[in-house]
């Protein structure tokens, strides 16, 4: 069943053919969003709800046709909002048909295989919504910045990531790539915020503040993964992040887009026309 471009997501795609930089992207813009001025926020929310329940309808005919899945890749700087997203994106969907993944520090048996062994592990089956909250890029990301391998070891790996992501997206499985792009400001708040709320210190780490201090190398890296493995079977999308309310909408309109250009259906089932439980 064939899968028709996504209509209406131009504000945060990437421009083919141009050099991409995370600096042009300003974190703390809202394109696209509902309204503008004193209600901008209210109107986005309200609509944000029924992006939703739009969202779990068509999780469910996803689930129900039961032949193609879906993988979001969510990628942000520390604290940009990978979990705050799937939370606030996902509330409501059939957990039954959705799995999240987490890749961090590959485990001993992990690190005797090639970097994607892991991730082939977790990619979602038919009929299934799989969200990686850091993913195989974090291989050409962390691994590069924290000079955990050498240049000649993650260099080629974007090719590798092309392959794969065309390979797992003419299997059935379209693959949505989000960046939540979140300004240094903002990041100092969240993690000040963990700091000083006692709900929130159990999230806090000291690596967070030895990345924040590689914050340049981490944009340095993220412009060159982005423009390196920006393809048409597998796009990138970036969408600026500081307003909460603001990313749990860009997100959740991306996700109805792409689901309503695939289209699932309920499968008919006419063998069971006629039947009559007694």
């Amino acid at each position: 069943m064939a899968t028709t471009k996504p209509q209406g997501l131009d504000q945060w795609r990437v421009s083919p053919g141009k050099r991409f930089t995370l600096a042009a992207v300003d974190p703390g813009t809202t394109p696209g969003a509902p309204a503008d001025g004193d209600n901008e926020r209210s109107a986005t929310e309200k609509a944000t709800k029924k992006l939703r329940e739009r969202l779990r309808e068509l999780q469910d005919r996803l689930h129900g046709e039961g032949s193609r899945s879906v993988l979001l890749v969510l990628q942000a700087m520390d604290t940009g909002g990978k979990d705050g997203t799937v939370k606030n994106v996902f509330a409501g969907v059939n957990p039954v048909a959705v799995d999240v993944h987490s890749f961090g520090l590959p485990s001993e048996e992990e690190r005797a295989h090639d970097f994607l062994w892991r991730i082939h592990q977790r990619l979602p089956a038919d009929g299934r919504v799989g969200i990686f909250n850091r993913s195989h890029y974090e291989d050409v990301l962390a691994v590069r910045v924290r000079n955990i391998a050498p240049k000649t070891v993650w260099e080629p790996r974007f090719d590798i990531i092309n392959d794969f992501e065309r390979g797992i997206v003419a299997s059935g499985t379209l693959v949505i790539k989000v960046m939540l792009h979140i300004s240094k400001e903002e990041q100092r708040a969240r993690l000040q915020a963990r700091i000083d709320r006692p709900d929130k210190r159990w999230k806090f780490r000291m690596g967070d503040l030895e990345d924040r201090v590689l914050w340049d190398d981490y944009q340095a890296a993220y412009d060159d993964a982005i423009q390196r493995t920006h393809t048409d079977t597998a796009p990138w999308l970036i969408v600026p992040a500081d307003k909460k309310w603001y990313r749990d909408w860009a997100v959740l309109t991306i996700m109805v887009a792409h689901l309503e250009a695939m289209d699932p259906r309920y499968p008919d089932h006419p063998e069971l026309d006629g039947t009559v439980i007694p």
